[in-house]
């Protein structure tokens, strides 16, 4: 599989399996994010995932994929810090604002910092219509920002850090998109880096959770590691697919592609966490899709 899948590298048949990747991971990540907001504390639910996708992830390292090439344990390092950071902000995001709030705040503003820096490191160029995309979904963006500043009325006085906390985990998700592009092109094998990622990923936030794990009760422990177990599996289709996407296509484009999963978790928000979404907050929501199409479809 993965000869035929560097087979396709810079072919037609390579972009439009690029394109239908980034929509699975769209709207695998927008249900990777509520697992993560949903009943547990994030902290918490990110811990059993990444304890869930450790364990999965283990034997394929071991005994399924090549072992990496020894260049690749520094691109591992790097991969690991950054993925580090953005799980920190992220949590620290969730927990101070509503799913419908920040989620698109922080899938949103990552894509106009990931085609900026997709520009410098892979020289990739886009058509002036392409950057009318990534102009609409940048204005959506901030759009919403300032709608929630001046409407929404629960936890109002946690609304502004949780926004800013939100821009930064867009720019981390930039930075672990562009670099972990660059990590899996540099491996013979694509799958190497997926599993080995997953498995060195996961040691971080059971760690730095390890005392919320501890204080959890029995009786919660198999619905917390049920959800970890999902999140888990939808981790490794959404990130997987998006990584396979950014090494057969551009990663500019890729990138803006899967943030139509605004549009999903604005559904998700409302319909499975009852989120009021409003029809302002919904129209910017899929202003934010619309830019993503745009880009895509000028390309």
């Amino acid at each position: 599989m993965s000869n035929w899948l560097i087979s396709l590298e810079g072919t037609q048949a390579g972009h439009n399996a690029a394109l239908i990747l980034a929509v699975s991971a769209a709207i695998l990540h927008a249900l990777f994010g509520a697992l993560q907001k949903g009943r547990h504390d994030p902290w918490l639910s990110r811990a059993a995932i990444d304890i869930c996708y450790g364990l999965i992830a283990l034997p394929f390292a071991l005994f399924v994929v090549p072992w990496p090439e020894p260049h690749m344990w520094p691109i591992f390092a790097g991969a690991w810090a950054i993925h580090v950071a953005y799980k920190v902000l992220q949590a620290m995001t969730y927990t101070r604002g509503a799913y419908t709030v920040v989620y698109p705040v922080v899938r949103g503003t990552g894509p106009l910092f990931t085609v900026i820096v997709a520009g410098i490191v892979f020289h990739e160029h886009y058509a002036p219509l392409q950057w009318l995309g990534v102009a609409l979904l940048t204005s959506a963006i901030f759009g919403l920002a300032v709608y929630n500043l001046r409407h929404l009325t629960v936890n109002r006085d946690r609304l502004i850090p949780a926004l800013g906390f939100a821009v930064a985990t867009g720019a981390l998700v930039a930075a672990y998109t562009t670099y972990d592009a660059w990590g899996i092109r540099a491996t013979a094998d694509p799958f190497t880096f997926l599993a080995w990622f997953f498995l060195i990923d996961s040691f971080a936030m059971p760690l730095f959770s390890a005392r919320r794990l501890a204080a959890v009760p029995r009786s919660d422990l198999g619905p917390l590691f049920k959800r970890g177990l999902l999140g888990a599996v939808v981790a490794f289709f959404s990130f997987g697919s998006i990584m396979l996407a950014t090494r057969l296509d551009r990663v500019g484009e890729a990138a803006v592609l899967r943030e139509t999963s605004t549009v999903f978790a604005a559904l998700i928000g409302w319909l499975v966490l009852k989120e009021k979404v409003g029809l302002v907050r919904a129209l910017l929501m899929g202003l934010i899709a619309l830019g993503a199409v745009v880009m895509e479809m000028a390309g």
